[in-house]
């Protein structure tokens, strides 16, 4: 039953409850696996859920939650089934094997506190553009959420073609041990990423118009550090460096993350 007076901090806590429930099923299915790789996909997956939830309990949000739910939906789907045939396709991430191989003690409790629980936290408070844009928002869309509804489908746009163009280059083994820096890989070193920056802070801008959206701000400024400084472009390009022989001359050519033409 869907209550019409539900509370800003029920909802929180509805959605915080959602994807720990989500989170939990992943990691026991995770057990039999032993592989915690398929993570990703539902990282992507995730957000589809929360703004399902969101819809669920508080179907008010107008035309600003349309929008939202759509971007997302579109945004999750897109990113989520391409994660899950990546990691299908290719196996366990050279990144979780590492870390999972570090772990004292039960792997399978460390993995529950270090991939599963963590990566739930993070997923809640990237969300919050989606929660609470969503909670109140009222009357047609104004500049802000013009603005950001545009940047968002540019986001979407971006990363989709980026990771079309990897996996292209990837597929084909004349490529094996190259570094691609061509198509939108030629202006920066992570097109996927930039597209998904531009995304989370599109949905910040159409949050921004509903009554507490701008107390969102920590969903984008997080997914921002993520993608530039821990688990995105830094960890990426530091595996990098150690595989790909001429991957110091693609860095010396060629924007870190905004897109911007080439050095000579």
């Amino acid at each position: 039953m869907v209550f019409e007076t539900i509370g800003v901090q029920t909802l929180l806590m509805a959605n915080l409850v959602a994807i720990a429930a989500m989170m939990l099923i992943l990691w026991l299915i995770s057990i039999p696996l032993r592989d915690v790789s398929f993570i990703d996909s539902f990282w992507a997956f995730g957000f589809v859920l929360i703004s399902c939830v969101t819809v669920r309990l508080f179907p008010f949000g107008g035309v600003h939650q349309q929008v939202l739910t759509i971007l997302v939906v579109v945004w999750g789907l897109r990113l989520g089934f391409y994660l899950l045939w990546r990691w299908r396709r290719e196996g366990a991430d050279g990144r979780y094997v590492a870390m999972t191989s570090k772990a004292k003690g039960n792997v399978h409790l460390y993995t529950l506190k270090t991939v599963f629980a963590l990566q739930g936290l993070l997923m809640w408070i990237v969300s919050l553009p989606l929660q609470l844009g969503q909670y109140g928002a009222m009357g047609e869309l104004g500049p802000f959420a013009m603005f950001g509804a545009a940047l968002g489908v540019a986001g979407i746009l971006f990363e989709s073609i980026g990771d079309w163009q990897l996996a292209r280059f990837k597929g084909d083994a004349a490529n094996r041990g190259k570094v691609l820096d061509s198509g939108l890989w030629r202006y920066t070193r992570h097109p996927n990423y930039f597209g998904d920056f531009c995304f989370w802070w599109g949905c910040y801008l159409v949050a921004c118009e509903a009554p507490y959206g701008w107390m969102s701000l920590p969903g984008p400024l997080l997914m921002t550090f993520l993608l530039v400084k821990w688990s995105g472009a830094a960890l990426l390009e530091r595996r990098l460096k150690r595989s790909r022989p001429t991957y110091e001359d693609y860095i010396r050519r060629t924007s870190a993350f905004i897109p911007w033409l080439p050095k000579a």
